[in-house]
C-alpha cells in the first residue's frame, strides 16, 4: 500500500470513528515511553515537542454542554504524551474552560500550564495573573509569558520576583504573526528570559533569519504558535498527494508534516498547535513520537510545499 493510500485509509477511519474508538488507538501508557521530548535551555527540564494551544478552540461557554467535546479532545492530548497547555486572558473562557477540563481528568501526568500577562500597569498585571492562576485551578503556573509585549518593561519585574518567590517556574515573552520582531529581537539580546513565542511555519520562515539563532545563542525556549497558517497550510495542499518519502520520518498525514518539520528545528522547544476537533488533537498527537526528518528532509519539504 503506498503512503497515499494509508493516508486515505487513516482520513476515514477517522471520520467513520467516534471518541471511544480514536482514543483506543493509544493503550494505556504505550505513547508516554516514545514521546519525543525537548529540553528547556535554563533547568535541563525535558517535555514533549507537541503542545496544545487555545486560542479561539477553546473559547466556549464553560457549561457541561460547551465542554463535553473538549474534554475528549484534553483526554486525547494527554494520552498522546501531551504537556504543555498555553492560553492566556485574551482569549475570552478559555482559561477558565481549560481549568474545569482538568479538574474532570484523572490522569494528567507532566502538565505544564502556560498562560500571559496581557494588560497595563503592575497591580493590573499581578491581579491578572492571580486570576489566571485560579482560573486554570493549579497552585502554580509552570511559565508566565508577556503577551504581545504589552507593558513588558513593568510586568518583568514582577515575573522575575514571583518565579523567585516559586510563584512561576518560567518566565517568557511572545508575540505572533510578525509583529514586534525588532523589538523582541532587541529584548531577547538584554533580557533574561527562559521561554520565547512566535510564529512560524513551513511557509512562513522569517523566524529562521533572527529569532531563532539569538534563542539558540541566549539559551532560550522556544513556543511556536500558529503552525498551520490559521489553516491556510490545509488550504494550500487540499487535494494534494502526501509524499510517499514522508514515511521515513513517520509521516501518516499533512498536519504532522507540517509539525513534524518544526519539531525537527533545533533550536524548536514545544510546537502549539489549537484545535477544538477529537480527530486534530489524535492526528496532532502522532506528530509527538517517531523519527523526525533531518536537515536534508526539512529542506525537501520546503521545495515540496512550494512546488504545490
Amino acid at each position: 500500500m503506498t503512503n497515499e493510500r494509508q493516508v486515505v485509509s487513516r482520513r476515514r477511519f477517522l471520520q467513520a470513528t467516534g471518541a471511544a474508538s480514536m482514543l483506543a488507538l493509544w493503550p494505556a501508557g504505550a505513547m508516554a515511553d516514545g514521546v519525543i521530548r525537548k529540553t528547556i535551555p535554563a533547568s535541563g527540564e525535558r517535555i514533549a515537542v507537541i503542545g496544545m494551544g487555545s486560542s479561539r478552540t477553546f473559547e466556549v461557554e464553560p457549561t457541561d454542554d460547551g465542554l463535553a467535546p473538549l474534554l475528549e479532545v484534553m483526554r486525547a492530548f494527554f494520552a498522546g504524551g501531551g504537556q504543555l497547555i498555553d492560553s492566556s486572558p485574551m482569549y475570552g473562557s478559555a482559561e477558565t474552560v481549560i481549568g474545569k477540563l482538568l479538574a474532570r481528568i484523572d490522569d494528567r501526568r507532566g502538565l505544564f500550564t502556560a498562560t500571559k500577562v496581557w494588560t497595563n500597569g503592575r497591580d493590573s498585571g499581578v491581579r491578572q495573573m492571580q486570576r489566571s492562576r485560579e482560573r486554570m485551578g493549579v497552585e502554580r503556573i509552570d511559565l508566565m509569558q508577556i503577551h504581545n509585549l504589552r507593558d513588558w518593561q513593568v510586568h518583568l519585574e514582577t515575573l522575575r520576583a514571583w518565579k523567585q518567590q516559586g510563584r512561576i517556574r518560567y518566565i517568557g515573552i511572545t508575540t505572533s504573526h510578525g509583529r514586534y520582531h525588532r523589538e523582541l529581537e532587541r529584548i531577547l539580546l538584554e533580557q533574561p528570559l527562559d521561554f520565547v513565542q512566535f510564529s512560524y511555519n513551513i511557509i512562513d520562515r522569517d523566524a529562521e533569519q533572527r529569532l531563532l539563532p539569538i534563542a539558540a545563542e541566549r539559551g532560550i525556549a522556544t513556543l511556536i504558535n500558529r503552525p498551520y497558517q490559521r489553516g491556510s497550510l490545509f488550504r494550500s495542499v487540499r487535494g494534494k498527494p502526501l509524499p510517499e518519502w514522508a514515511a521515513e520520518f513517520d509521516c501518516a498525514s499533512w498536519g504532522q508534516f507540517f509539525l513534524k518539520y518544526l519539531a525537527a528545528h533545533p533550536t524548536v522547544t514545544c510546537v502549539i498547535p489549537a484545535t477544538s476537533k477529537l480527530k486534530h488533537m489524535v492526528d496532532n498527537m502522532g506528530a509527538n513520537r517517531g523519527r523526525l526528518p533531518d536537515a536534508g528532509l526539512r529542506r525537501r519539504m520546503e521545495e515540496y510545499v512550494e512546488s504545490l
